[in-house]
Parts: C-alpha cells; sequence; structure tokens
C-alpha cells in the first residue's frame, strides 16, 4: 500500500515552526508523511493528533509512525471536527495544525476505491467508505441541471452541460457504474473542435464529482474555523491545496481571520468593531521547487499557505 509521497514536507515544517513539546495536528495524515517529519522535528516530547476518514490511511499512519509510541493519537473522523476531536482527548490547545487537501496516490491508484479514470472501478471515490452517497449514486440520480452545476462550479469545467447532457443519455439505457465507463461519456461529450488537452478531458469532471461526494469544499471554511479556536497564540496554521477553487477558498478565509473592516464605505467611522485573530505570512502561497516536481510531478499544482495566530 502507497500513500502520496508528502508534498513540500521540508516549507511543511518550516511553516509550523516545530518544537520540542509542542502539540501538532494533522488533519490529513494519510499515510503519515508529513506526521513523521512533525514528529521528528518535535522530539522529545511533541505530540501528534493525525485524522483522517480513511482507514486505509490510518492503517498505513499507524505503521509509518510505530517508532514514535505513545507521542501519536490517530482518529478516526473529519477534519471539520477538530474541535470536537480534541475536547475528547481533553486537549484544550495546540501550536500547530496542518491540512493536505491533496487525494493520496494510494487512492488514486486502487482502481476499488474509483478515484481514477485510468483504470476500471467501480464509481465510488468515497474517503470514509462508511458513509453512505457515492460517486455512482450522484451519477446515475442527480438531475441533468444538478450534474452540470456541480461539474460546472466545483471542475471549472466549460463543458459542463454537453456533459451532464450525455451522462442522463448514457444512464438512460443502463446505469454508469464504473470509472472507465463515465471517463468514456466524458470523452465522447467534448466536441471536436475542443482540439487535444494538456490534461484528460475527464480530470475536471472526476475532480467535481470527488469534491461533490465528499463534501469538501463545504467542510473547508469550517474545518478553518474550527482549528483557529483551539490554536495557541503564536500557533501556526497551514493549509496545501491542488486547485484554484480551494486556494481561493483557503486564502479568502485566513484574509477573514485577518479582520479586516466589513462597514458599508458610505459609514465615516468602524462601527463592526472587528478585530484580526491572526497574521498571514504568505502573501502569495508557496509552491513546491524544481527537484520536488522532477522527483514528484503530482506536486505540480500545491500550493501552501500559512496564518499565524494572534
Amino acid at each position: 500500500m502507497r500513500f502520496h509521497e508528502p508534498v513540500m514536507i521540508k516549507e511543511v515544517v518550516e511553516s509550523l515552526r516545530c518544537r520540542t513539546g509542542g502539540i501538532y495536528v494533522d488533519g490529513t495524515v494519510g499515510g503519515g508523511g508529513h506526521a513523521g517529519e512533525i514528529l521528528a522535528q518535535s522530539a522529545p516530547e511533541g505530540l501528534l493528533i493525525g485524522i483522517d476518514r480513511d482507514e486505509e490511511a490510518l492503517g498505513e499512519a499507524e505503521q509509518h509512525l510505530r517508532s514514535f509510541g505513545g507521542r501519536k493519537i490517530l482518529v478516526k473522523g473529519n477534519f471539520v471536527d477538530i474541535a470536537t476531536i480534541l475536547a475528547g482527548l481533553k486537549i484544550k490547545s495546540v501550536d500547530g495544525i496542518l491540512l493536505d487537501l491533496g487525494v493520496s496516490s494510494h487512492q488514486l491508484e486502487e482502481a476499488r476505491r474509483g478515484f481514477s479514470f485510468t483504470q476500471e472501478g467501480p464509481l465510488d471515490m468515497r474517503m470514509d467508505r462508511d458513509q453512505g452517497v457515492s460517486a455512482g449514486d450522484l451519477v446515475n440520480n442527480l438531475a441533468e441541471s444538478e450534474l452540470a452545476t456541480i461539474i460546472s462550479e466545483y471542475g471549472e469545467e466549460r463543458m459542463a452541460g454537453r456533459i451532464a447532457r450525455a451522462i442522463v443519455r448514457k444512464r438512460s439505457v443502463a446505469p454508469i457504474t464504473t470509472t472507465t465507463e463515465l471517463a468514456a461519456v466524458v470523452r465522447q461529450a467534448m466536441p471536436a473542435v475542443y482540439g487535444p488537452q494538456r490534461i484528460h478531458p475527464a480530470t475536471r469532471t472526476f475532480q467535481a464529482i470527488r469534491i461533490a461526494v465528499n463534501d469538501e469544499l463545504l467542510d473547508l471554511p469550517r474545518a478553518i474555523r474550527s482549528g483557529l479556536a483551539v490554536l495557541n497564540g503564536g500557533g501556526r496554521f497551514s493549509i496545501i491545496a491542488f486547485h484554484s477553487l480551494e486556494d481561493r477558498m483557503v486564502k479568502n478565509e485566513f484574509r477573514q481571520g485577518e479582520g479586516p473592516c466589513s462597514c458599508p464605505p458610505r459609514l465615516p467611522v468602524c462601527v463592526c468593531q472587528r478585530q484580526a485573530v491572526l497574521r498571514v505570512l504568505t502573501k502569495k502561497p508557496l509552491r513546491p521547487g524544481p527537484e520536488e516536481l522532477a522527483r514528484n510531478p503530482r506536486a505540480r499544482s500545491a500550493r501552501l499557505r500559512t496564518v499565524e495566530r494572534i
């Protein structure tokens, strides 16, 4: 089993300013790559709470982090519930939080998980396999207009309407049950004049459906606010995003925390009394360097943003 190589690991550890005795949360622990380095840099007394919705990821993290013994606590859960999970562990506050919003290599490469359009597998895409709704449920049951909206908004796909119509036409004959079936429908829906693309024609559609299945964009703002509520003064919050929708949301949430006045421009003085709760440390997101990109091409779209709690 292989989870993705941790992206920008050096930059992440530096951004969190790991120190001995610190308490850190990896809200998307995956196979434990980032978590292992955080634990190493916070030795000998640092504590890490690793959270993930994917039981297979937690199993891999347990093996990878075994040498750190009781300095790690792994929890199955959603990063939106960071504050609740910490309260259950009797932990009031932490010194750093990391969210890596990428999909793991394991999830992409295991055909049975249904994330990849290059390998035939069931239309699943659930990060938490205990949840009820799968990609197949959405593809085969949503109205054409709902599908088009998801593909357009979450995938930023210009051909969303054509793709949604093609999906509805195909499923009226027989349900779409596999990843390769859906990828073929998307490819055939593309107009000939669309020409060759840098990415596979189904990339944005699969991204959109995955986001919808897992409520990724709906959960993200709540997760950021939940994390900020338990972050110590001087603590750092770092987030790695992999597409523009996520990154824009992270940037906007962080900017809100800086406390800009929200009063209408016509008011002569501020009456909202909003106060800053954090300081943005990355006015522009950090990107992977050329050496990392040569070693790990999947890192090419990664963007790292960090804030510090005031």
